[in-house]
């Protein structure tokens, strides 16, 4: 045998003794691909409540952009920064979510190939230097108090067949794993505030005077005026002027009221928020312009007006709300919504309430409400501005005029004060 043979013979002998060592021993046979399966991405993130911080970033394919949306821990309560600091009750939600990534594991390696990650939908949002607009994941970062890091992670498209599990990559390294997590929050702002804007009860509403007008900008007057007038007594509905009406939509339009959701918020600006807490407005040039944007306008007698009309909700304790519906926003069918609440003694006699709980309520909304245009679905818009066509009742033959209820019920604004020479 030379001494080529030889080397040839005892190499192979060699490589066989090593697939047979694989096979009895295959612990000792340990992909460097592998090397860290099973372990945790972040060891130190142990306890969810130390989040105080989580930032959501989604990826809107249609519009080609990122959507960044960020909830935080300041002074003593919840606010979204993204959204000029609204407040929200979101620690459950956080809690539910920093959970469901503390002492995540990195549970199987499917790979290492950066070409893979569009495949695995695991691509940051973020990342500007990626071409193409498909395969981009949900980035998740989580803070505590000081803002140091306690995770951050990409989650991409659902493990097929494997119910629970989820691609997910931690950004700036090329491996993805099939992680086993619950966890998709939301970068949705809808999904983040309660759904109980107004606080009402639907069978506590008594009465509801629903306008609809355009509006003479110039004249400053009202026309093409239509009103539905309902009223609730032992949860039987009437229609003022009608004898036979459709209860659906009105049922409906109740419901609505009950639970009715936000689906974003723009803050107005600090003095005319301040005048509409204290009943007062200085139209301000910054004022008139924040109203006229958002579809709103005061009158030359200093009644507020909006250009889709409004109405009016009175409960049982004798709190009345006005809503009133302005311009649509121009994105996701939104559109804005302004707020007042008021209480007065002889409405709440009247619907049988001698409590005065309405006073405090009504005051709490006020101040709460004074400060934000709130966002409406177009759908939960066309639910609460009823006609009476949408009610199969003929218009009546002459509408009455349209006068606010009593105390205003946060109908009707003072004029501004006279303008200083």
């Amino acid at each position: 045998m030379t001494e080529r043979t030889k080397t040839a013979a005892f190499a192979l002998a060699a490589a066989a003794m090593a697939v047979a060592a694989s096979v009895v021993e295959p612990e000792r046979y340990t992909p460097r691909m592998l090397s860290d399966q099973g372990e945790a991405f972040y060891p130190q993130f142990r306890d969810p409540q130390t989040a105080k911080t989580i930032e959501v970033v989604d990826y809107d394919e249609s519009t080609a952009t990122a959507r960044p949306f960020k909830v935080e821990f300041q002074k003593g309560r919840w606010v979204i920064p993204t959204h000029n600091n609204y407040v929200v009750d979101a620690s459950a939600r956080l809690a539910r979510t920093a959970a469901a990534l503390v002492d995540l594991k990195k549970d199987a390696v499917v790979s290492d190939s950066v070409q893979d990650h569009a495949k695995y939908g695991v691509v940051d949002p973020m990342d500007s230097k990626v071409g193409g607009l498909t395969g981009r994941g949900k980035r998740i970062v989580l803070r505590d108090s000081h803002g140091e890091l306690l995770a951050d992670f990409i989650l991409g498209k659902p493990v097929a067949g494997k119910p629970g599990q989820r691609y997910v990559r931690t950004p700036g390294q090329k491996r993805v794993y099939a992680v086993k997590t619950d966890a998709d929050p939301s970068a949705r702002f809808a999904d983040w505030v309660n759904a109980d804007l107004l606080r009402i009860a639907s069978n506590t509403i008594r009465r509801v005077l629903i306008v609809s007008y355009s509006i003479d900008e110039r004249m400053g007057r009202l026309a093409n005026m239509e009103q539905v007038q309902l009223a609730q007594d032992g949860g039987k509905w009437t229609l003022v002027g009608a004898a036979k009406f459709s209860e659906g939509p009105v049922r409906a339009m109740a419901s609505t009221l009950d639970g009715l959701r936000i689906i974003d918020v723009a803050a107005k600006p600090p003095a005319l928020a301040q005048g509409l807490r204290g009943g007062q407005i200085e139209l301000s040039l910054e004022a008139a312009m924040s109203l006229r944007q958002k579809g709103f306008f005061l009158s030359p007698q200093g009644r507020l007006l909006a250009n889709e009309g409004e109405m009016i909700v009175e409960t049982a304790n004798g709190v009345a709300y006005t809503l009133r519906f302005g311009e649509t926003t121009g994105k996701d069918d939104g559109r804005y919504l302004m707020v007042t609440a008021s209480w007065d003694a002889a409405r709440a006699a009247k619907y049988g309430d001698a409590s005065g709980s309405g006073e405090r309520i009504a005051k709490d909304l006020s101040a709460r409400f004074a400060d934000w245009y709130y966002v409406i679905s177009g759908e939960d818009f066309k639910k609460l501005r009823l006609k009476r066509a949408d009610l199969g009742a003929p218009a009546p033959a002459a509408p009455p005029p349209f006068m606010p209820p009593a105390s205003g019920a946060g109908a009707s604004v003072p004029p501004p004060p006279p303008a200083r020479p």
